[in-house]
């Protein structure tokens, strides 16, 4: 799976842009697109679409052609899950983001402790997870409920909903959302 960083670098390349016209376009610094593009940080979801809004592209189109990028195997290394959060307090790494015609979003979800993912957001998608570490306090609408290592959740993602870490100790969750958001 090649990195975002050279799949962005390449896009505006493509488009004869250089890094400070794309940080006008974008609001992004132009030392942070650097650091994008080198693969020294991973941008936040909300930075990678500012970024390829400006290039004229997706999350999911950007996602797709990195997919043609690389040959497809059904085996991922750690290595090989694309951070698509913060990577801070948030981190999602995507699982099979190369799968041919893939019909769900895996993820590996880790919160920092005290990691909250903010006001309640809706969007149009299915959710379902499992707890695989710590303790995580899932609210959906107006219920909430502590989930612990095993117990899951299953929800219709046009609900309201949110996550936070309610353990001392990094929480961990694997989700699946369909349809992919990214």
């Amino acid at each position: 799976m090649p990195h975002i960083g050279p799949g962005i670098r390449e896009l505006r390349r493509r488009r004869n842009l250089g890094i400070r016209r794309l940080a006008l376009r974008s609001g992004v610094s132009h030392s942070s697109i650097s650091l994008i593009e080198r693969d020294r940080i991973s941008p936040s979801i909300d930075t990678l679409a500012a970024i390829l809004e400006a290039l004229g592209t997706t999350l999911v189109g950007f996602f797709s052609e990195l997919q043609q990028m690389s040959s497809y195997s059904p085996f991922y290394e750690a290595s090989e899950l694309p951070e698509v959060g913060s990577g801070e307090a948030i981190s999602y790494r995507v699982i099979g983001i190369n799968h041919p015609n893939r019909q769900i979003l895996v993820l590996h979800e880790t919160y920092a402790v005290g990691a909250d993912t903010g006001e309640a957001f809706s969007h149009t998608a299915q959710e379902a997870g499992m707890v695989i570490r710590g303790a995580v306090e899932v609210t959906v609408e107006s219920n909430s409920k502590v989930l612990r290592v095993g117990d899951a959740y299953y929800f219709d993602s046009k609900l309201p909903h949110r996550f936070r870490n309610v353990a001392d100790e990094p929480s961990e969750i694997v989700s699946a959302i369909n349809p992919p958001t990214y």
